[in-house]
This record gives C-alpha cells, sequence and structure tokens, in this order.
C-alpha cells in the first residue's frame, strides 16, 4: 500500500460568509495540479461548525464535480445530531466518495464503551466506509487501539483512522492492533511531522493541512517515500519540521493559510469564522516570513 497525502481543505467563504463555490473550486483544481492524493472537505480545517446541513451538501457536491476522480474523497460528516450525521454520510457516500469522516460525541464525556456503541451503530445505519477521527485536544475522548480493534473486527466499514495526536505510541499502536486482522485499515496521522514514523510503523500516510497551501512539497515527499529516495525524505521532512511552529500562531489556522493561498494567486476572500475573523499584521509577518525562510532554502 503506497503513502497518501490526504488534505483537510480549508472552505472558502465570499466576504460575508457565504460559500464561495468559485473560490472553492479554484482551490480543488490547485491541489490536483499539485498532485495531492485526495482531501478532506469539512474537517476542522474547513470550519465545518459554521455550516448548515444543505451548506454542507452543497459543499460536498462540489467537491465530487469538480474533482471528477481525480481526488480521493472523505469528507467530514461530524455532528452532535446523530441523525444529521446519518443523513449528511449516506448523501456522501450516494455521490461516491470513498468514506465519511467523523468525530465521537464532543462535549459531553464518553467511556470506550460508549464509543465502541457509538460507532457499531453508524456502522450499521451508513452504507459506505468510515473512518475515525481521533482528535482529543478538541474532543476530550482519545480512541483506545483495542476500541478501535474491535470495531475493526466487526465492521469491515470502519475502514480506517485519522488520529490527530502528538502521541505518536498511539498511533502506532493502532497501526500495529488493527493490522493484527485487517490489512485493508487505514490509518492516517493528522500531525503533517508525523508522515515518516506512520508510513515506517505500516500506516497509510497523513491528512495534513499544510498541504493546502504547499502541495506541491506534500507530494513530492509522498513521492520521495513510494520511490525510496531517502536524501529527498529526509530534506523534506527537515522543512516540515521547521513549518510546524506555523499551527501555533493562531488557534485557528485556517486564516493563516488562506491568506498563504492568497498570496500564492488564489482569487479568494480570506474570511474566517467567528472569532477568529482578526489577524494581527505582526502574526502574520511572523508566519509569512517563517514560511519563506524555509522555503527559500528548497
Amino acid at each position: 500500500m503506497e503513502a497518501k497525502i490526504i488534505t483537510p481543505t480549508v472552505t472558502i467563504f465570499d466576504d460575508h460568509g457565504n460559500i464561495d463555490l468559485e473560490g472553492n473550486k479554484l482551490l480543488i483544481k490547485h491541489l490536483i495540479d499539485n498532485g495531492v492524493n485526495g482531501a478532506v472537505p469539512l474537517g476542522s480545517s474547513g470550519e465545518f461548525t459554521k455550516l448548515s446541513l444543505d451548506e454542507k451538501k452543497k459543499l460536498i457536491k462540489l467537491y465530487v464535480d469538480e474533482s471528477q476522480g481525480k481526488l480521493e474523497l472523505i469528507p467530514g460528516t461530524s455532528s452532535l445530531n446523530v441523525e444529521e450525521c446519518i443523513e449528511l454520510s449516506n448523501y456522501a457516500i450516494s455521490l461516491g466518495v470513498k468514506g465519511v469522516l467523523i468525530l465521537p460525541p464532543f462535549y459531553y464525556g464518553i467511556s470506550q464503551e460508549e464509543a465502541f456503541h457509538y460507532y457499531d451503530v453508524l456502522a450499521q445505519k451508513i452504507d459506505g466506509n468510515i473512518y475515525i477521527y481521533n482528535f482529543s485536544a478538541r474532543t476530550g475522548f482519545d480512541m483506545s487501539a483495542e476500541t478501535t480493534f474491535n470495531l475493526a473486527k466487526k465492521h469491515k466499514n470502519i475502514k480506517g483512522m485519522k488520529d490527530s495526536t502528538a502521541n505518536l505510541t498511539h498511533t502506532k499502536e493502532v497501526i500495529l492492533k488493527v493490522k493484527e486482522i485487517r490489512d485493508d485499515f487505514e490509518v492516517y496521522s493528522g500531525f503533517d511531522d508525523h508522515f515518516v514514523p506512520n508510513i515506517i510503523a505500516g500506516g497509510s500516510g497523513c491528512i495534513a493541512a499544510m498541504s493546502n497551501f504547499e502541495p506541491k512539497l506534500w507530494s513530492n515527499w509522498v513521492k520521495a517515500i513510494n520511490n525510496g529516495n531517502f536524501e529527498e525524505v529526509k530534506k523534506i521532512g527537515n522543512m516540515i519540521d521547521k513549518l510546524m511552529p506555523l499551527y501555533n500562531v493562531e488557534k485557528n489556522f485556517s486564516h493563516i493559510f488562506k491568506k498563504f493561498l492568497i498570496d500564492g494567486g488564489l482569487n479568494i476572500s480570506e474570511y474566517t469564522i467567528f472569532p477568529f475573523e482578526e489577524l494581527s499584521d505582526k502574526d502574520y509577518e511572523f508566519a509569512k516570513n517563517l514560511r519563506n525562510k524555509v522555503m527559500t532554502r528548497r
């Protein structure tokens, strides 16, 4: 199984906060032209909490229509309203997406048993592949390797996981545990700098947000590791490590990443959801200078 980079895309809005269809088309083309393997619209980078069910459906359909099979699509369909999650998931799957990415319930604390119950029910009611989205920093819950194993054992359509955790040991445990029974189970890391250890452990790659504005760098990194070009893997990995502080400039890094896309020539708005609409010149200059310093050494 070759390594992949899947882009958790930012959502492009107009200046009034409406979905900008043309702007999102530009982003989709940008990703295809620069060789990423797939996209996750409506993930954390996509500011999905702002959007209504109808708006989410509109955006997923746009991705299906515009990518024309050139991107593997795994849209986020998370919702605290489980009926809405199921409806959106089945809608997306009816359009032909690869699968859907779903967070466990958040706000209320849950146990491993309750998480199993949640995905167990979803697997029976969703007519396609489900990818578990483990993001404990946002949900307050960390899906264990044992719970993941039990779900993967019971349901063939529990297809994989995005493991957004700073704990690399957790990702490795999930990979090694589930691979005991499922060679087809895909584990993606959610942190850009975890790509190489993910692959070494037997994972599938990354769902990594820097590939929004540096898709070519990322597709070259994937190509290097698939071709066994160790020197290039090491070189790009060092660059990614140096770019990681970009995630800490703003809690919602999507604003900075949209401005990077604008700097790169995309005719889009930088509109970002409340209360993250303000970005200081000082913070953006720091982010831009950091990126420029790293990339000019390429």
